[in-house]
């Protein structure tokens, strides 16, 4: 299938990109520059932004309350941005659907970015606000069942190394992840995936751009060989929690979020991968607004549902 349309012509008006070393502090002011006011939000019974008190320090999250009720199962949501990129603002309205069609408390983190932040700071802040959910009883009304774990792009491959890294250690509250197009293996290696040489070029995200966009992030410590850097390189995925993989047709990264949930099937892991036809990376965050694509939402909310 072809690229849709409305991407397509999207993607066609883009500006050439700078030339030049990437600049986060501008590139990230750009992103900013695009958040939608706050009276074009999706609305919701209440939106707070707080501080949790980590075992990492405090890190800022914003919690997204989607009806009022007695208690709520939780969804711990990282945006994505390679790492260097991306805010509660940037990606707010991501959060709000994901409140809206699961029924579920959101708390989107925001975690520290690289380069100013070095490895493992923004994965150690993910991983502590999602066990600082678990023992927020109060706070967060969480009635003890679900727990799930969500991320798009490098805010996937963030699910995913919490997921295993919560395994590892013992903590066995995480009931669900959700992973939308991650990233999962950052060597970058174009001839062990197809997808990295099929849609290397045309589609938003391209493949020469992978290792550059990354960079900040791998030159702040991150080892690709490090399976909670790439977390495909993890050799042992049992008793991982079941996993909800979303991957878009014209993304260089689709072949190994697809890889990914085969070796979780295989490893017992229960594991719904579900590839969205001409969509490219970032199709849940940029356009969700097209209902083929705001699926992904209702996708997740029945497989939250499953089990």
């Amino acid at each position: 299938m072809t690229l849709h349309p409305e991407i397509a012509t999207f993607i066609a008006s883009l500006p050439a990109p700078p030339e030049g070393p990437l600049d986060p502090v501008a590139m990230r002011a750009a992103d900013e520059a695009h958040v939608a006011p706050l009276e074009e939000r999706l609305p919701l019974h209440a939106v707070d932004d707080v501080t949790a008190k980590t075992a990492a320090g405090e890190v800022p999250v914003r919690i997204y309350t989607p009806v009022e009720a007695g208690s709520y199962g939780v969804l711990v949501y990282f945006h994505g941005g390679a790492f260097f990129l991306g805010s509660l603002e940037t990606h707010d309205h991501v959060a709000r659907s994901l409140a809206k069609e699961t029924g579920l408390k959101v708390v989107s983190v925001g975690y520290r970015l690289a380069p100013e932040a070095a490895f493992p700071a923004g994965l150690d802040d993910c991983y502590a606000v999602v066990r600082w959910a678990a023992e927020e009883h109060t706070g967060l009304a969480w009635d003890g069942t679900t727990l799930a774990v969500a991320g798009d792009s490098s805010g996937g491959t963030f699910a995913a190394a919490v997921a295993a890294r919560a395994h590892d250690d013992g903590f066995d509250r995480i009931t669900h992840q959700i992973l939308y197009y991650p990233s999962l293996d950052l060597d970058f290696d174009v001839d062990r995936y197809p997808s990295l040489r099929e849609n290397a070029v045309g589609y938003g995200l391209e493949t020469a751009g992978l290792k550059p966009f990354n960079a900040f992030y791998l030159d702040s410590g991150a080892d690709p060989a490090d399976p909670l850097v790439s977390p495909i390189k993890r050799t042992d995925l049992t008793g991982l929690p079941p996993a909800l993989v979303v991957t878009a047709e014209h993304d260089p990264m689709r072949d190994e979020g697809e890889l990914y949930g085969e070796r979780l099937r295989e490893a017992g892991v229960e594991a719904t991968v579900s590839r969205y036809e001409g969509a490219g990376h970032g199709f849940v965050q940029h356009f969700s607004w097209i209902p083929e694509y705001h699926a992904a939402f209702t996708q997740t909310r029945d497989f939250l549902g499953r089990s």
